[in-house]
């Protein structure tokens, strides 16, 4: 038996979350099994077990979808990987465990130079966050403005948009997440939480028009990145941590021609094809083993615990993942 977190019903992470022991999964054909050495808590994840994300799993059902740790066995057909080898996964299902079964496909090989918290959450975000770059069709010298920077997906736009000469305005709740991203270099940020914010980010480009605009709140933030918006921008809905919905003046769409649409990792990853998917992952792979992609974990809490990290990952003012990790208990 291994220890995983479980949901018997949709509901609030804290309420519904708990932890049981299940039979040792066993991989297919074409599968491999891993034993999780480290798991992001990622906003996508509480959406599926608050039951309002794009597809529910049936119940019970064992959360997470991302994470890094080694191959335990192969199932038939396993070619291409070996039991021992550390890998990343991402779009999984049942990572929150000790052990996990997961498409060999999926099972992406890490360097040992890039450490566990960067590994696990190599794939998810960054993943997203290069395509969505992609996707805005931007060349250098543009300015894109994205707020919620201070999380995973924001510090990735800015390394990998200041890799192609974009320029990025990065919106923020709070002066210790301006102090976060000015320590790693990433300029201009404006604390929305300043009565004159929206005056500070129109003035941070010296005139130069925003052509896009990555909302990741929802509510009111999407209404005031339009303001932002200059004509015949994109407005495009990446999240809703606030939970609520836009309110978009009908005048302002209008009058600037703006184009609103939504983005989704997951469904963006099955059109863009096999050899562009290749090409993103190796990418992400050199920046992660020369260390110029390092992703942090702001704490790290036992399966066992799960609720208690869930509550922690939506507390605001933090700079980094929650991340789960199997207790001493691991049956071998």
């Amino acid at each position: 038996m291994v220890r995983a977190v479980v949901i018997e019903g949709f509901g609030e992470p804290k309420d519904v979350l708990t932890t049981a022991d299940r039979p040792v999964p066993e991989p297919g054909p074409g599968e491999v099994r891993i034993a999780l050495d480290l798991a992001p808590i990622h906003n996508h994840d509480l959406a599926i077990i608050r039951g309002v994300y794009g597809y529910r799993p049936s119940l019970p059902a064992i959360p997470g979808t991302e994470g890094v740790g080694r191959i335990d066995a192969v199932g038939p057909g396993v070619t291409d990987r070996t039991v021992g080898q550390r890998v990343a996964v991402s779009g999984a299902t049942a990572v929150w465990a000790d052990y996990f079964v997961a498409k060999a496909a999926q099972a992406l090989p890490v360097p040992e130079s890039v450490d566990d918290e960067t590994a696990a959450q190599l794939l998810a975000m960054p993943f997203s966050a290069a395509v969505l770059l992609d996707d805005l069709r931007v060349a250098a010298g543009d300015w894109v403005v994205i707020n919620a920077a201070n999380g995973a997906v924001g510090r990735l736009m800015n390394l990998l948009a200041r890799r192609r000469g974009v320029r990025v305005l990065n919106l923020v709740r709070g002066q210790a997440s301006v102090r976060a991203l000015r320590e790693l270099g990433y300029e201009p940020v404006v604390d929305t939480e300043a009565a004159d914010w929206l005056a500070q980010a129109a003035a941070a480009t010296s005139g130069a028009p925003i052509v896009r605009a990555v909302d990741q709140v929802g509510g009111r933030a999407g209404a005031d990145l339009l303001e932002l918006l200059a004509p015949n921008g994109e407005l495009i809905s990446f999240g809703a941590l606030s939970g609520q919905p836009w309110t978009l003046s009908p005048g302002t769409l209008i009058f600037k021609q703006v184009v609103v649409k939504g983005f989704w990792g997951a469904k963006r990853a099955e059109e863009i094809g096999a050899a562009e998917r290749a090409r993103v992952l190796r990418e992400l792979v050199e920046l992660a083993a020369s260390g110029e992609l390092r992703l942090t974990v702001a704490a790290v809490h036992p399966l066992d615990r799960a609720a208690e990290a869930a509550a922690a990952s939506e507390r605001p003012g933090r700079n980094a993942k929650i991340a789960l990790a199997p207790g001493p208990h691991r049956a071998g």
